[in-house]
Parts: C-alpha cells; structure tokens; sequence
C-alpha cells in the first residue's frame, strides 16, 4: 500500500489549506486513516483519525476547533482522505503524514498512537507565517 499526501504550501496566519492523501496498490476493503505532524525538534504529533466507514472521527486537541477530516466516499476514491484546516497558526507549521491501518484495529484514544499505523505517506509541507 502506497499513501501520496498533496496539498500543503504556505499560507498566512488565519488561513486554510486542504490536504488530501490517497492510498494505492493493495487496496482491497477500506482503511482507518489517520494524520500526524512533526515540527523541527518536536516528536511527532496526532491531528486526526478517520474510521474506515467515516463514523468516527477524532481530532487532536490543539486543531479541534479548526481542523476537520473527512474520506472520499466514491466507489473508486475509498481510501482518500482530506484534511482541512482552517484558522491556521504559526503553531501549526510542520511536516504532515498521512497513515493507514491495513493490518489490525484501533478505537478511541488509542487510535492516536503513531504505531498502530502500519503505513505512512512521505509527507508534506505546511508553512504558516504570522
């Protein structure tokens, strides 16, 4: 399974983007998916979480306000998933990834844990000035 993430750019402070990622390759069934970000010298953090039906959702508590996931629900799109992100801060300035959960199951709160993800996108770039 591949993951390609696009949609990341620079933006002013109060701004938005949306960011899309697609799974390709052995995609047979639907995925829960997930995004995280990493800041230069920071650990990598959780922004949201999609169940692989869309019914739950979860986002991280400093873009909850702001941010919103969301999944393609086309017959030939099943495992894309959005991201959008309004109000952007200074703060949310990072590299984002996308991940998939082929392989196993998470729920609630554990669905936030970088290794539950067993796939990962390359990643790309948000930049927010002030």
């Amino acid at each position: 399974v591949q993951l390609q993430a696009s949609g990341g750019g620079s933006v002013q402070a109060g701004g938005s983007l949306r960011l899309s990622c697609a799974a390709s390759g052995r995609t047979g069934g639907r995925y829960a998916m997930g995004w995280f970000r990493q800041a230069p010298g920071k650990l990598r953090e959780f922004v949201a979480h999609i169940s692989w039906n869309g019914g739950t959702t979860d986002l991280g508590d400093s873009v909850k306000d702001r941010f919103t996931i969301s999944r393609d629900n086309a017959e030939n799109a099943v495992n894309t998933v959005y991201l959008q992100m309004n109000s952007l801060k200074p703060d949310d300035t990072a590299v984002y990834y996308c991940a998939a959960i082929v392989w196993g199951y998470c729920s609630g709160h554990g669905c936030r844990d970088p290794n539950k993800y067993g796939y990962w996108g390359q990643g790309t770039q948000v930049t927010v000035s002030s």
